[in-house]
């Protein structure tokens, strides 16, 4: 399934890029995308162990969670590191 993942802040510096596609299986869990997001930018490793996703703007609470795509649509994943300030 390819899924279109989107950076935000401290992500997209780590990452390169504001948002790319990425390929996963059909039965992917949430862990599973962040090895593949973690091979590709190994600058966004450690933002990733404290990152936040978002599924189609659902919070992610379970890296254990399989990731569904919407029939007909790609699914979106949201990266966010924690923010400061307020």
């Amino acid at each position: 399934m390819e899924l279109q993942v989107r950076y935000f802040a401290g992500a997209a510096a780590a990452a390169g890029v504001d948002e790319e596609l990425v390929e996963v299986d059909d039965d992917a869990t949430a862990a599973q995308l962040v090895a593949v997001l973690a091979r590709r930018h190994p600058r966004l490793v450690p933002v990733l162990e404290v990152a936040s996703l978002l599924a189609d703007e659902v919070a992610v609470r379970d890296r254990g969670q399989r990731l569904v795509a919407p029939a007909g649509r790609r699914l979106q994943v949201d990266v966010l590191p924690p923010f400061a300030g307020g």
